[in-house]
């Protein structure tokens, strides 16, 4: 029972025992509670998994912390223009334009911070020049025509500077020193107007965004510096493994004989299809890198953007052979021993010419065995050609009886059975571009850049001259 003082109401149970019934207001409080644990709970784990994720991404790539630290250390050293009184009052309020630089401009690798201050120093310097000329020629027709001068002169810059970034190239190599073209001579041509000492604005801002952008460069040359074509360098000789790793799973899981670290594996391939842009953009940064390591100054980086696009070529064959995996078990095993010893040779001699390609990009050394390898993934494709040319045998199989004056039954094998194995088959198309692509690119890009000479066989020169030299000596 119950009353206004509290009691709690109680029944009775078919064993005598007495159970309390707990009311509607206690029910409310306690789901509230535990629904603001749970909100809790989630916030918690969600903030810990988001700490756990930037940890191994941090001890996964260590540069990545250290750039965090670059850019702290670029903004603390140039945001030293305000706080002391002798920088600040060489270079003014216009010192923001410097912190504004390091926030803009500083980039992960040397090539994309190179690219965007030295974009956004051109751009600066020719806009403003441009601004205070046209000014100049406005302020000499009169106040009356000034406005209408520099509004016009607003008008087709920006829109002639505009279309240029549709233009392919601008757009790869100057798309942000057309922005910051268009930034600048609004901010100039427009402030210029209503400002009286228009020149001396304009020095402190380009001495800022100078100051600014050096210290950019410094900063991410000298300490612990990322280097955008040795990022490139490295990406597509890995990617090229992943193919070679994809190209045997495949094969492998199709024949059976893989697991599960097999199937894991194949999937290497998706990662090769993916690295366009960043193939593209490591490309277009390192062209703008000073010479470093073992690269020059004008170091082919071209020749491996096309690697890469055979790379995918041949990758897009692989894609295609992933899918007959679903219907391997729809084929009769009689053709699939036909062809399995054919298909699983091609598939090893395609992928040792992928790793020996990838060695040779990896170590910059001239290709000597690849000569050796292609030849053998030539003699697997006359060996599939050849199992495929005696493939319509088994497809007819006549049937036995015991009867001599009886006539033999044919059995045609329905076509549909065979075609998701002659379409596995398609590794001579995977074979024929690796032939006459990517070892074509590699060895294209070994000339470029002057990959230097095995250690083998600069020994072998050396004493076939020697010998020559000898012989030289005694006819004398």
């Amino acid at each position: 029972m119950s009353n206004k003082n509290g009691v709690e109401w109680s029944i009775r149970v078919g064993d005598g025992s007495s159970m309390v019934l707990e009311t509607e207001h206690t029910h409310g409080v306690t789901r509230l509670w535990d629904r603001l644990k749970g909100l809790v709970v989630r916030f918690v784990m969600r903030v810990w998994m988001f700490l756990k994720k930037a940890w191994d991404l941090g001890v996964d790539d260590p540069r990545k912390f250290f750039h965090c630290l670059k850019v702290g250390v670029a903004l603390m050293v140039v945001s030293l223009f305000y706080y002391m009184r002798p920088l600040y009052d060489g270079v003014g309020v216009s010192a923001i334009w410097a912190v504004m630089t390091v926030v803009v401009v500083f980039e992960y690798t040397v090539g994309g911070t190179l690219y965007k201050c030295l974009n956004r120093i051109c751009a600066t310097f020719l806009a403003g020049f441009l601004a205070l000329g046209i000014h100049w020629i406005a302020s000499h027709t009169g106040h009356q025509f000034e406005p209408y001068i520099m509004g016009i002169s607003l008008f087709i810059l920006a829109s002639a500077t505009t279309f240029s970034r549709f233009i392919p190239v601008v757009k790869a190599r100057y798309d942000y020193g057309c922005t910051i073209f268009i930034l600048t001579y609004s901010l100039v041509s427009v402030s210029g107007y209503r400002v009286d000492h228009l020149l001396h604005m304009a020095h402190e801002r380009l001495s800022t965004i100078i100051i600014g952008t050096c210290l950019c460069i410094i900063t991410s040359m000298v300490v612990f510096p990322v280097w955008a074509g040795l990022e490139l360098h490295l990406l597509v000789p890995r990617n090229m493994d992943k193919l070679a790793k994809s190209l045997d799973c495949c094969v492998d899981d199709y024949f059976g004989h893989g697991d599960e670290e097999t199937k894991k594996s194949l999937q290497s391939y998706k990662c090769v299809l993916n690295s366009k842009a960043s193939e593209e953009s490591m490309a277009n940064f390192a062209r703008w890198e000073p010479a470093h390591g073992r690269f020059n100054f004008r170091h082919p980086w071209k020749k491996y953007l096309k690697i890469g696009a055979s790379s995918r070529s041949c990758v897009y064959c692989i894609e295609t052979l992933t899918s007959c995996l679903a219907s391997k078990n729809q084929v009769p095993e009689s053709i699939k021993n036909h062809l399995e010893s054919a298909c699983m040779n091609l598939s090893s001699s395609s992928s040792n010419v992928i790793r020996e390609l990838a060695t040779t990009v990896s170590t910059m050394t001239r290709p000597v065995k690849i000569n050796i390898a292609v030849k053998d993934m030539k003699n697997a494709v006359r060996e599939l050609q050849n199992d495929l040319k005696s493939l319509s045998d088994l497809l007819i199989q006549p049937n036995d009886h015991e009867e001599k004056n009886e006539p033999k039954d044919i059995t045609i094998m329905p076509l549909l059975d065979v075609i998701p194995l002659v379409s596995f088959a398609s590794l001579l198309e995977t074979a024929s571009r690796i032939e006459e692509n990517m070892v074509k690119e590699v060895e294209e890009l070994a000339e470029s850049a002057q990959f230097k000479q095995p250690e083998d066989e600069v020994k072998l020169k050396k004493i076939v001259s020697d010998e020559e030299n000898a012989i030289a000596l005694q006819r004398v």
